[in-house]
C-alpha cells in the first residue's frame, strides 16, 4: 500500500486506480496523462510486459470514456534491450492508441537517447497524422535546433526544463540559462507549431508567458503538471478555460519515483514536509 505522503505524487498502484484518478480530475475539467512506472529494463520480458500493460490501459481508458492520454518511456519498452524491441513495442502501443482514439506521448530520457526518440516520434507522427507527441528538454543546447525539425510534423510537442543531470558541454546547467532557453523555445514553438504546444512546467512565470504567447499567436496549447505539485494552480487554470493535463504516474514501482520527485525540486520537498506536518 502506498503511504499517504507518497500517494500525493502517484495515481495508485493499479490501472483501475489510475483511471479512477483521471475520472476525478475530469470532473474538475483537468485531463490526465497516465504513465506506468518503470524504466531501464535490460531484458525483453519486462519491456514486453509493460508494453502489454499500456495496450490494456488504452483499452481501459476508451472503455471508461475518460479524457486521458498515455506517456511511455523508451527505456521502459525495450530501448535498453535493442532499438528493434523498442520500435516493435512502441508500434503496438501507438496502433492501440490510434484505434481507440487515445493520444500517446513518448517521454524523453537522457541525451544519449534523444536521436532515437525523435526518430521514432517522426515515424509515428507521419504514419498516424498526429496522434502521438514527444517531449523535449530545454536544458539541452540542441533542443532549439530539434524544434525546427519537429515544427512541420503533425502531433504535439511537450517542452520541459529537463530533469536529467546532463554534461555541461551539451547542456545549460545554471537555472537562469535553463529559464532563458525555455522562454526562447516557447517563443519559437508558439510562432512555428500548428498542432499544439505542451507547456510542461510548474513555473508560474513560464505558464504566464505561454498564455501571453497564445494570445499573440493563437497557437493551441495545454499546460502539463505533475500529480501532487501545484494542484490548486492546475484547477485554477482549468477554471479559466486553459487546457490542463496532469501527468499521473501509477504502479507498484512508486518508491523510487517518489524519492526522485523529492530530490529534484525544493518545492516538492517543501510540499512533502507540509504533508507530514499536516497529517
Amino acid at each position: 500500500m502506498i503511504p499517504p505522503i507518497a500517494n500525493n505524487f502517484v495515481a495508485g498502484e493499479t490501472a483501475e486506480e489510475a483511471v479512477d484518478h483521471v475520472a476525478s480530475l475530469n470532473r474538475r475539467d483537468v485531463s490526465g496523462i497516465l504513465n506506468l512506472l518503470g524504466e531501464h529494463y535490460t531484458e525483453r520480458a519486462p519491456a514486453d510486459a509493460d508494453a502489454d500493460a499500456y495496450v490494456s490501459l488504452i483499452e481501459d481508458i476508451a472503455a471508461r470514456d475518460v479524457d486521458a492520454a498515455v506517456s511511455v518511456k523508451p527505456s521502459q519498452i525495450g530501448l535498453d534491450v535493442s532499438e528493434a524491441v523498442f520500435a516493435e513495442n512502441l508500434s503496438r502501443i501507438v496502433e492501440a492508441g490510434s484505434a481507440a482514439d487515445v493520444f500517446v506521448w513518448i517521454d524523453m530520457e537522457d541525451h544519449e537517447t534523444t536521436d532515437v526518440t525523435l526518430d521514432a516520434f517522426e515515424t509515428h507522427a507521419r504514419e498516424t497524422d498526429g496522434t502521438v507527441g514527444v517531449c523535449v528538454q530545454a536544458n539541452l543546447e540542441r533542443t532549439r535546433t530539434d524544434l525546427e525539425r519537429l515544427a512541420p510534423l503533425p502531433g504535439k510537442v511537450r517542452l520541459v526544463k529537463g530533469a536529467y543531470d546532463e554534461p555541461p558541454a551539451i547542456a545549460h546547467t545554471e537555472k537562469s540559462a535553463v529559464d532563458a532557453a525555455y522562454r526562447d523555445c516557447l517563443e519559437y514553438m508558439f510562432a512555428s507549431f500548428e498542432d499544439g504546444v505542451g507547456v510542461g512546467s510548474h513555473d508560474p512565470a513560464m505558464v504566464s508567458h505561454a498564455k501571453s504567447l497564445h494570445e499573440e499567436h493563437g497557437t493551441p496549447y495545454e499546460v502539463q503538471m505533475l500529480t501532487g505539485v501545484r494542484e490548486s494552480a492546475q484547477f485554477e487554470l482549468a477554471a479559466e478555460g486553459i487546457p490542463v493535463y496532469q501527468y499521473a504516474p501509477y504502479g507498484t514501482k512508486w518508491l523510487s519515483y517518489f524519492y526522485r520527485r523529492i530530490r529534484e525540486r525544493k518545492e516538492n520537498a517543501l510540499f512533502a514536509l507540509r504533508a507530514v506536518v499536516g497529517s
